[in-house]
Order: structure tokens, then C-alpha cells, then sequence
């Protein structure tokens, strides 16, 4: 049985049609928990995310961000830090992530890694069916009683050992369209965040685990102190003490980089660490700095973790955690392996291998990884360093000083802008939004795990490099609107030949194009994709 615009409360709606089962996620009683984060928090999600725009306007207008001020007391106080940390989030050394999916997630909590991030976010197309079912999948594997059947009839069920489940909700600047409290969309950080929490976390509380989260899209300390805000009240609204919750926050913006002591000040009695979040890192450069010409980025594939801006980041992240005594969790590797491929396998492979060997030499705590197959390579990489130590959070890393020059070094980047650099990022952002719009979230593109984050940095450049007029192709040839026009035709008629007629046209691939030429062309920047397709989803 299916409903629509149903009010289950006063003044909080539904809107959008859901099967019965979802009836156990959507009581009146969760409904009315998460109601009551709107309205408390709601008003102050809106300020912080018009400060957002103000200081985008002020980067804008030449002001460069920098180490503040008026908190560095906080940061120059050597005596504080962050609340003990469970037990089974002491090692972390290889996580797993990926969506909502119940196939996937039984995967992921079966992988061998030792902890896996369920993600409402870049790895989720938020339609009304998967973020619901998404919960209900938590709901059966925190119960553990998560099954799933393939249509060729094979069984997936839990191992008696499983990963540390984390779930990561979706951003501030993000709604829920489907559920109105008071007349408007709730923030969907709080709808996923609370339904969660609401159903899972006395049970988990009572097993010796805990509410884990993962903390997308922060951009600076206030938007962390927000976050506690919810936490508390989150915790006496169901009876469970302080502290319950424990959060790993995403320093996936380069403002929140300037921010990571007060980021970590502000939870200290609910993180557990920080994660550099590379690939919305290097969308966020791009993002933040448009308008300005000097920080013009080559191809995606050429901005590596060892270039001196995503060097001084990492560095400086795991400086702070281990001072602070946090975790320092390191990036995605996002290869996925292709068995009939021997060759590119073992090149990519020694490359994840490489990735993680300097990720733990650097002073990582663990690092993240998009498919099983990678588990054992980076716990190889890990174990090598910590045995059979939880972590390295001894390590301090007092030999790293890195300036707000050195977070900003984006002149000293060699590199160029490649015919097949453009025409990837078209072909990526295509073929990732036509798969968003049908409802998935992590798509395999050539061998690689694309998500939202990814799509971003391939769109932004595409903007970015039409936007700024000296740039040009390696061979010399001026990027302009024509050149975007004939690449995004010849790219779209490759797609077309490669998938068939018949799945084209069965597909999303027109409106993503839509999407794809209206994001790259206008001349105001479109601060997230997702907030444009999001008006396409049911």
C-alpha cells in the first residue's frame, strides 16, 4: 500500500508515495523526534549556511582565508583533549564505504575491513525510496538480521564477525523534500541523522557499541558546534548519557582545514577523529577559489595526494588529531578491480599499494577503501607500521609546519590540461548524473568507484577551465563554449555506441545532459550538482 501527502502529525507532512514496510521507519513517534530537531536547529542551519555565502563573497572579493584569530587561544592551549574513544573504534585501520544498498552493505559489513561507512551522502541517490529503505536496512543490520536474495537466487547474510558500522547523513546545505515540518523541507543532515538514531541507539548503546556517525561538508567550527548541539539534545531527548555519540568529521573543504583544532574543540566530547576527505578536498579548491584565475587546476588524474597543497593537508590533519589525541583517518582508494584486466589490474593495485604505504608512514591511523578486493592491500600497508598497535596516535608529528601559504600552494601544481583530461571529466559527469537520476549512487566508471564527489570535481573543472580565459588545452587550442559544445557531442555519441540505442534512450542521458551543459555554461557557478538534480528525483 502506498501513501501520499500524508500528514502523520500536526504539522509534520509526508509527500511522496512509500510501502508499507516503511511504516516501522516513519512512526509518529520518530517523526515527531526528528521534528523536534527542526524546529530547535533549524533556524541556526539557515544562518551558518547564509555565513556560507558571505565568506564566499568575501574569497570573492580577494579576502584569502587563514588561521583565525579570535580562537587562537584554542589552538595554543596545549592541555586539552578529545573524550575517550570506544573500544571498537580504537582500530581503524582499513574502512570500507558505500551506500544504503542491502546487498552492498551486507558486502561491506562482511568485508574484513574494520569498519564500514553506510552513506546517505555522495554514494546515495537521495530518492525518497532509497533514503527510506536505507534506514530500514540499518535498522536489519543493526539487528543483525539483514538478509538479501539476488535475482539468480543466491543468499547474502552477516558473518558472525562484522565491521563497525558508521553511517554518514547528508550535508547541511542538503533538504529532504519529502518530509515538511511546519510547511517547509526538513534539513536532511537532521532526517538522517535522527531516524536513525531515533531506531538504533539505545539498542546499540546496550550491546557495548554506539551511535557512530560520519560528519560530511563541514565548513568551519561553527557548523561543528551545531552538529554537538544536535547531539545533546539527541541523547536527553532519549534518556542516553552524553557522549553516547561519536563522530568522525570530514575535513573535505579547504576553509574546514583552517578550522581542524576548533573543528575538533567544538565535538571534543563526541569525535573520535577527522578524515581527509580528498576528492570534495580538491572540488572544494575549485569551488571556493573560482573566480580566481591563480588557482586554476590541471586534470583531475594530475592532482595527487603528493602534490604540495593535498601534502600540507594531510600533514597538517594528522598533526592535529594525534596532538589532540583523535584519529587521523586517510583517503579513498576508489580503483575497482577488473579480473579480466590482469595487467591494469597489478599497475592500479601497486598504485593503492603505493597510496597506503605513504598514507601510514605519514602517521594515518587507517585510510578508506570502495571495494573488498582492496581490504587486504591496505590492511597489509597498515599492519606494516602499527602491528599490533590499535594506532599510531603517539606519533605527533611535531617535525610537520604548515602555513596558510602552504594550504593555498596551488601556483607551484606542474601540470596541464589535456584533450582526454576534458573529455573524461564530460564523459564522468554524464554517465555519473544519468545514473543519479535513476536512483544509484556509486557507479563504476572505468575501473574507478565515482560518487557525487567525484562528479564534482569533474563538472567544477569543466566550468572552472571555460570560466578562466588563458586556459587552454596542452596543444595550445583556447577552451571555449564551441570546444565544450563539439567534446560534450562526440562524448554523448561514444556513450551512445558503446550502451546501445535502445538503453539510451531508455535512460537519463538527455536530462543529464541538461543538467551537465547548464552547470558548465552558466556564468555563475552552481555551488553543488546535487542541489540541481535533486529537482529531478521523485
Amino acid at each position: 500500500m502506498s501513501q501520499s501527502a500524508v500528514s502523520i502529525l500536526e504539522s509534520v507532512t509526508l509527500i511522496g508515495e512509500f510501502t508499507s514496510d516503511c511504516a516501522r521507519i516513519l512512526t509518529p513517534e520518530a517523526l515527531d523526534f526528528i521534528a523536534k530537531l527542526q524546529r530547535e536547529f533549524g533556524e541556526t542551519r539557515e544562518k551558518l549556511l547564509q555565513r556560507r555565502r558571505e565568506i564566499q563573497a568575501e574569497i570573492d572579493s580577494g579576502t584569502m582565508p587563514n588561521f583565525l584569530e579570535k580562537t587562537r587561544r584554542i589552538r595554543e592551549d596545549t592541555t586539552w583533549r578529545v573524550a575517550p574513544i570506544p573500544d571498537d573504534l580504537q582500530n581503524r585501520r582499513v574502512e570500507i564505504t558505500g551506500p544504503v544498498d542491502r546487498k552492498m552493505m551486507i558486502n561491506a559489513l562482511n568485508s574484513g575491513a574494520n569498519a564500514f561507512m553506510a552513506d546517505f551522502e555522495d554514494a546515495n541517490s537521495p530518492t525518497w525510496i532509497n533514503c527510506l529503505q536505507g534506514q530500514l536496512n540499518l535498522c536489519d543490520a543493526v539487528d543483525r538480521t539483514i538478509t538479501y536474495t539476488s535475482p539468480e537466487g543466491k543468499q547474502y547474510q552477516l558473518n558472525d564477525d562484522v565491521a563497525t558500522l558508521l553511517v554518514r547523513p547528508r550535508g547541511w546545505h542538503l533538504p529532504e523534500k519529502h518530509v515538511l515540518v511546519d510547511g517547509k523541507p526538513i534539513s536532511a543532515s537532521l532526517f538522517d541523522f535522527g531516524l536513525y538514531f531515533f531506531h538504533n541507539a539505545r539498542k546499540l548503546i546496550d550491546r557495548g557499541s554506539g551511535p557512530y556517525f560520519y560528519l560530511p561538508k563541514l565548513e568551519n567550527h561553527l557548523e561543528a558546534r551545531l552538529w554537538n548541539e544536535v547531539f545533546n539534545l539527541a541523547q536527553d531527548e532519549l534518556g542516553l548519557p552524553r557522549g553516547s555519540i561519536k563522530a568522525t568529521v570530514l575535513i573535505e573543504n579547504i576553509l574546514a582545514a583552517f578550522e581542524m583544532e576548533e573543528i575538533l574543540y567544538e565535538l571534543r566530547d563526541h569525535i573520535a577523529g577527522l578524515n581527509a576527505g580528498r576528492w570534495d578536498y580538491i572540488f572544494s579548491m575549485i569551488r571556493k577559489f573560482r573566480n580566481h584565475p591563480e588557482f586554476l587546476l590541471p586534470d583531475r588524474a594530475q592532482v595527487t595526494m603528493t602534490v604540495p597543497f593535498m601534502r600540507a593537508y594531510t600533514e597538517l590533519l594528522v598533526q592535529t588529531c594525534h596532538r589532540r589525541g583523535a584519529h587521523a583517518i586517510g583517503g579513498m582508494a576508489a580503483f575497482i578491480p577488473n579480473r579480466k584486466d590482469p595487467l591494469m589490474n597489478e599497475m592500479a593495485l601497486a598504485k593503492v599499494r603505493e597510496d597506503k604505504e605513504r598514507e601510514s608512514g605519514d602517521g594515518f591511523d587507517g585510510t578508506w577503501v570502495a571495494h573488498p578486493d582492496l581490504v587486504p592491500i591496505a590492511r597489509e600497508a597498515f599492519d606494516a607500521i602499527l602491528g599490533d598497535r590499535p594506532h599510531q596516535k603517539e606519533r605527533l608529528r611535531e617535525d610537520v609546519q604548515v602555513t596558510a601559504n602552504d594550504l593555498l600552494d596551488v601556483r607551484s601544481l606542474q601540470g596541464h590540461i589535456t584533450e582526454d583530461g576534458f573529455r573524461n571529466n564530460i564523459s564522468v559527469a554524464i554517465l555519473y548524473l544519468e545514473a543519479w537520476l535513476r536512483g544509484i549512487g556509486a557507479v563504476a566508471i572505468d575501473n574507478l568507484m565515482e560518487d557525487a564527489a567525484t562528479a564534482e570535481i569533474s563538472r567544477s573543472q569543466l566550468w572552472q577551465w571555460l570560466h578562466h580565459h588563458q586556459a587552454k588545452l596542452a596543444t595550445g587550442e583556447k577552451i571555449d563554449e564551441a570546444l565544450f559544445t563539439k567534446l560534450l557531442a562526440q562524448e554523448l555519441k561514444q556513450i551512445k555506441e558503446v550502451i546501445g540505442q535502445e538503453r539510451y534512450a531508455q535512460g537519463k542521458f538527455e536530462t543529464a545532459r541538461k543538467i551537465l551543459a547548464e552547470l558548465v555554461q552558466n556564468n555563475h557557478f552552481t555551488e553543488f550538482l546535487t542541489i540541481v538534480a535533486y529537482k529531478h528525483l521523485n
